[in-house]
């Protein structure tokens, strides 16, 4: 059986994408595309999962971010992902305003960091409500949205580095410590992670 045909199969089982891509240890476009040729793309919308049972990630040879590592490096709880009452994801409380770095953490793990250039109340909005052509805001909403029918919240952490110089030269201090944290992390949810296949 291909790869694709096994995507196909558990969907028709009715496992959600992030539930397809982390049991078949592939990422998530590649399920979805898949799925979306074969005109099966409703996978990716809200399913109930069949059981409390967490799929498996797949093995990365990279190591994991601990909640514990990523407060005692700076970052701070900022708020947590819920389910609104109309099953739509909302924020808890007021995110900052500034420009930094975010965090999404599950049951003590990091699985998604993120830079906010524009500002972390803003960016972070977009996961909430985003736009036709955001895809990564789209691919992560619809990732949050399968997680929250699993767990009550998905915790938000920031930091705000300062930016610094080199010979004369600016560096984004937000933007180099989220290439840092991907680079040396295995986050699920990143596709530029070097943990993900």
């Amino acid at each position: 059986m291909s790869k694709a045909d096994k995507i196909r199969t558990l969907a028709r089982d009715g496992l959600s994408i992030p539930e397809i891509a982390a049991r078949l240890g592939i990422r998530y476009q590649h399920a979805y595309n898949v799925l979306k040729r074969s005109g099966q793309p409703s996978t990716a919308r809200l399913i109930k999962p069949t059981s409390d049972k967490q799929i498996p990630r797949a093995p990365s040879p990279k190591p994991k971010l601990s909640v514990t590592e990523l407060v005692n490096c700076g970052f701070a709880m900022s708020g947590h992902w819920i389910l609104s009452e109309t099953g739509d994801v909302t924020v808890d409380r007021t995110l900052p305003k500034e420009v930094g770095v975010y965090a999404f953490a599950l049951e003590g793990e990091v699985v998604y960091i993120g830079v906010a250039t524009m500002g972390l109340a803003k960016r972070l909005y977009f996961y909430a409500k985003p736009g036709a052509t955001q895809r990564t805001s789209k691919r992560l909403n619809e990732v949050i949205k399968n997680e929250l029918c699993r767990v009550r919240f998905i915790e938000i952490y920031t930091a705000m580095p300062a930016d610094l110089e080199w010979r004369g030269l600016p560096i984004h201090g937000s933007a180099g410590l989220e290439l840092g944290l991907i680079k040396k992390y295995a986050l699920p949810w990143n596709m530029r992670s070097a943990g993900q296949r």
